[in-house]
């Protein structure tokens, strides 16, 4: 559903000089002295000649104006805004405006004090090489994406100099599509203030009719009576103007009501044909909605993710919309449940009639599911086709029927096929045409982009459900959408077109409620009239539909309203059509196609003014000396270039795991929240980075002492050795791809933890986080945000950054993760350790680090100069050697995991030797949990 316009102008003050202009008169402003603010957000009337404090920010709001414009469905839309800054200083004025994703911008303007920048659109390289040319002191002007539902924000700033008048205003543009039986038309008013002049208008022409117009109360009853609503047969107008006293909060508040949405809802008239065609200035649009027929039988498999880092809100809120959504199940209809984390799960092998036994099983089953693993989309997607093309071949389904997937997850892929193309592929090679898969992304991580091309391949489309909202609502919504497939086998034949020319909203197809738009060129010169035949199979009623339109009685009709658009043809064909090749564009097999697709999208989007992801908008003053940039948002990114895949891949076979279920199962530990562990990093711990150079913090002497191990790939290395409480931690050395000036660097792969008392074991790898207790195992990814609790023992995930492990509140241990380009040449992945220097082991702690928890006793002396000017050398008195050590830098990656930040220390050279007890060796281990055994 779009969302429109969210309007935000905020004001505060700046003594920073960015983007200034001249002060002169403007009239529209000459009322403006009766209305100042006397404190920041705070508004009332005072004497024209009222004095101002200097320490008072005095910006103030005098016009606020939304107008839309619905002309058959395409929406025009303009904000304006005018301030002022009464102000002694400079203040620094933003214009914020959230729009509908999917609209494209048309024009921009502002004027600040006489001064005017108008805006052009340009193919987007050569907007930034004008910017380029004449920056605006560091200001643009943008598009940048919001966590909002649908929605992304139009950005500008200026600094506005004392006595200076603003005004900004944008035009934009979008398609109102049908759902659940309604237009929508939303506009999220927030001027943040009063305002003198506050005016809101909504104009809905329609040809076809208007059947009902509605705006709900939205604002509590704050403006009951002040829209006005006025219908008539073909035209509505919607009008909110509060005066400044009905803007308040309450009698003697200064702050603004107006704060929320104002909603205007409606639909056409249907009764008398399920379709409309209107033709006009060389241009065709095709509304096709029939209506009163009875819903198709469906069959559903929802495949729900139930990995770890669903827990919490996400997985509460996902149960009880699917409880609702069973609910809204028909008898008619046949349905299963699949349930996946690194292990792919079935409420039922096959359909089952959605009978009410059957979904109070069904909600049973949902209700029991605990988060906790991975992320096993390809298993779980192959796993739902498979039942539903089982059930076809068997003939289980009524032919007339429709099959639907609907995937809901919040993550990428962590265990499995990785490869997103990959995964792309099997589903693509498996469904079959009669299958549709609808995609439900979860939160703000969730490769987006991924789960659209998966469903757009698939006769399915793809929506974003943003976590800090109500996840139930946005799922019941949703599937409301796409679960009462209407229409089947839709054809169009339109004489006198081209088929390039004519754009069908194909998202529409299936769905009731909604509606088929199609759009196209017409030669009118070879038909005065356009006739359209549609033939559509729904359930098993075939309807054939002839459509004719009469262009003079249309152009009649738009000449009598001053409000209708009448380009509004060549509008919607444009934006269906932009839309529709952006889509494809996306999914273009070779780079050849999508660079004649770019090509198009690119000339249309210059033709007919619209900010596209191909073009950017250059807003300039009439000398050209002064220039904003405008961006839009990146869309549809390519799933999988430049992308890294990590885990464990799966063997090369098209038969899935889940053919041969591993016999003993995977049995899930509560996982208490996605909440991570976060902390500032204490100032001095034991670490190991890299190489694995090991940095040894002796809190006593106030020194880092720094040594190297150079050993083999696949040696295990014990670190913490403390048998008596019971406390273990190893590493197990992995290389690099190739050595390096005949040197093969070695890193920590993997590192075990072990505590005995709780008889917990963890093992951190570069591609899971696999906690064992007794026989029970719980597997995370990197790519999850999670934390798990065992009795005493905390581990806490931070996606592809940190895991921290912490034993009784008070012993902590931090791994971190170094991802490297999965095509280096040398490098890979690595981890690096961190543990606090802590008096909570016992005096047996012993390893490479464990020995060190209880501090020897040093002496650095005799500094001098070493062969390295940079690195001085130094005798050192330890354990009763005496050493030559070295100064030098390494690196903690803690705060900065890209290029660290230098750590001072004392290198000893030859792996330690001397510093540490014994040889290198004597700290290999057999095994990732083997106690050290000491000589």
């Amino acid at each position: 559903m779009s969302r429109l316009a969210c309007l935000l102008v905020c004001f505060f003050v700046s003594v920073t000089r960015g983007f200034e202009i001249p002060t002169s008169g403007l009239p529209e402003f000459a009322e403006y002295g009766d209305l100042v603010e006397l404190a920041p957000g705070k508004f009332q009337f005072a004497p024209e000649k009222q004095r101002f404090q200097d320490d008072v920010d005095q910006v103030t709001l005098y016009s606020y104006k939304v107008q839309s414009t619905i002309t058959s469905r395409m929406a025009n839309t303009f904000i304006q805004t005018k301030v002022v800054n009464n102000s002694p200083r400079p203040q620094n004025v933003v214009f914020d405006v959230q729009i509908p994703k999917g609209a494209f911008i048309s024009n921009f303007s502002m004027t600040v004090d006489g001064t005017t920048f108008t805006s052009s659109i340009k193919e987007k390289t050569v907007g930034r090489a004008l910017y380029s040319q004449a920056r605006a002191k560091g200001k643009t002007a943008g598009l940048v994406r919001s966590r909002a539902l649908d929605m992304e924000n139009f950005k500008t700033e200026v600094n506005v100099l004392p006595g200076a008048k603003v005004q900004f205003e944008l035009h934009y543009q979008e398609v109102k599509w049908r759902k659940l039986g309604s237009y929508e038309h939303r506009l999220h008013l927030q001027p943040g203030r009063l305002a003198k002049h506050l005016e809101v208008d909504v104009w809905i022409i329609e040809p076809q009719g208007i059947k009902f117009l509605h705006v709900p109360d939205t604002f509590d009853g704050h403006f009951d009576g002040v829209p006005v609503l006025s219908k008539g047969q073909q035209k509505a107008h919607v009008s909110f103007k509060p005066t400044v006293a009905q803007q308040r909060k309450c009698f003697n508040c200064s702050e603004t009501a107006v704060d929320g949405e104002l909603v205007v809802m409606y639909d056409v008239n249907r009764e008398e044909k399920a379709g409309e065609l209107e033709v006009f200035n060389g241009y065709f649009v095709h509304f096709f909605a029939p209506n009163n027929l009875d819903p198709i039988p469906k069959n559903i498999l929802f495949v729900i993710d139930v990995s770890g880092s669903m827990w919490g809100v996400k997985m509460k809120q996902t149960v009880e919309a699917m409880k609702t959504i069973l609910d809204d199940l028909r008898a008619e209809d046949k349905f299963s449940v699949v349930d996946f984390n690194h292990n792919v799960r079935t409420w039922r092998h096959d359909l089952v009639s959605a009978t009410k036994s059957q979904t109070a099983d069904a909600k049973k089953y949902i209700e029991k599911i605990q988060p906790s693993g991975g992320t096993n989309i390809n298993e779980a997607l192959l796993r739902a086709i498979f039942i539903l093309n089982e059930a076809n071949n068997l003939g289980l389904l009524d032919p007339e029927s429709v099959s639907l997937i609907i995937l809901v997850s919040d993550g990428d892929p962590t265990v499995g096929e990785l490869k997103l193309s990959k995964i792309q592929k099997n589903v693509k090679q498996n469904i079959r045409d009669n299958i549709s898969l609808f995609s439900l992304g979860i939160g703000f991580d969730v490769d987006y982009d991924f789960l659209k091309r998966l469903s757009n391949e698939n006769r399915g489309i793809a929506q974003r459900i943003y976590g800090n909202q109500d996840t139930s609502a946005q799922l019941k919504k949703f599937y409301n959408q796409v679960s009462t497939p209407l229409l089947r086998n839709v054809q169009f034949n339109y004489p006198h077109t081209s088929v390039s020319d004519v754009t069908q909203n194909s998202f529409h197809n299936y769905f009731g409620g909604s509606e088929i738009v199609v759009a196209g060129k017409f030669d009118p010169e070879k038909a005065e009239q356009l006739q359209s035949i549609v033939t559509a199979t729904a359930a098993n009623t075939e309807l054939v539909l002839e459509t004719l339109a009469e262009m003079d009685d249309l152009e009649e009709f738009l000449s009598k309203d001053k409000h209708a658009d009448p380009d509004f043809t060549k509008k919607l064909w444009a934006y269906l059509t932009i839309n529709q090749l952006l889509a494809e564009r996306s999914l273009a097999p070779t780079a050849a196609a999508k660079r004649k697709i770019t090509k198009t999208i690119l000339q249309m989007s210059l033709e007919h003014h619209m900010v596209t992801p191909l073009t950017a908008m250059v807003i300039e003053n009439e000398a050209g000396d002064e220039r904003m940039l405008a961006d839009s948002p990146p869309q549809d990114h390519s799933c999988c270039s430049g992308a890294l895949y990590y885990g464990s891949k799966v063997a090369p076979s098209s038969v899935p795991s889940w053919v041969n279920p591993s016999p003993t199962p995977v049995i899930p530990m509560p996982v208490l929240g996605a909440q991570v562990l976060e902390a500032t990093p204490p100032p001095h711990v034991m670490r190991v980075e890299n190489d694995p150079h090991f940095i040894i913090y002796l809190p006593k002497n106030e020194k880092n002492v720094c040594f190297n191990i150079d050993s083999e790939p696949g040696k295990i290395l014990n670190l913490v050795s403390d048998p008596e409480l019971g406390i273990l931690v190893n590493g197990q050395l992995t290389g690099a791809k190739k050595p390096k000036n005949e040197k093969l660097r070695t890193y920590f792969g993997k590192l075990g933890f072990y505590f005995q008392s709780e008889d917990m074991k963890i093992e951190i790898s570069t591609e899971t986080i696999t906690l064992s207790r007794g026989s029970r195992t719980s597997i995370l990814s990197w790519s999850d945000t999670a934390r798990v609790i065992n009795q005493r023992v905390l581990v806490s995930v931070k996606k592809e950054q940190t895991v921290t492990v912490t034993l009784n509140k008070d012993l902590s241990f931090s791994v971190l993760l170094h991802r490297v380009w999965k095509k280096h040449p040398i490098n890979v992945d690595f981890l690096g350790i961190y543990i606090p220097p802590t008096n909570k082991f016992s005096p047996k702690a012993h390893g490479l680090i464990g020995q060190f928890m209880h501090e020897p006793k040093i002496r650095i002396f005799n500094e001098r100069p070493g062969k390295d000017p940079e690195k001085p050398e130094a005798s050192m008195e330890v354990k009763g050697h005496r050493l030559i050590v070295t100064r030098g830098l390494q690196k903690d990656y803690r705060t900065d995991r890209v290029f660290g930040t230098e750590v001072s220390c004392w290198f000893v050279h030859n792996s330690g030797k001397g510093f540490i007890d014994g040889h290198y060796k004597d700290y290999f281990v057999p095994q990732l949990y083997s106690f050290l055994q000491r000589p």
